[in-house]
């Protein structure tokens, strides 16, 4: 029997001892807004009337807020340098100089 989003949310919960207000700020963390009583209703029995399946985006959600809470934010990534030019001569590509390894003498 597989694990459902519900099941894996209530693991990951209890694994980190997350509070309602954890998450609720985990969320916001992607702006993602969810409530208490939502929070409230996903961790219910899947047997009680106001049981709510954990939906794929609101984990997908939380997940990537956990990694941010974490973690902490990505760091903004530089704009790459652009590479410097081949030298030219006369319109012709400079070779490159290898070094040739001398033959020992016998």
């Amino acid at each position: 029997m597989a694990l459902s989003n519900n099941d894996i949310f209530k693991k990951l919960r209890v694994a980190l001892k997350l509070r309602d207000d954890d998450i609720v700020k985990i969320c916001a963390l992607v702006d993602f807004a969810v409530t208490k009583s939502e929070l409230g209703a996903i961790f219910r029995n899947e047997n009680h009337p106001k049981y709510v399946e954990c939906g794929d985006q609101f984990l997908r959600n939380f997940l990537n807020g956990l990694v941010i809470h974490m973690r902490g934010p990505m760091p903004e990534k530089k704009p790459k340098a652009d590479k410097p030019a081949l030298k030219k001569e006369g319109g012709k590509k400079t070779p490159s100089k290898k070094k040739s390894n001398p033959k020992k003498a016998d």
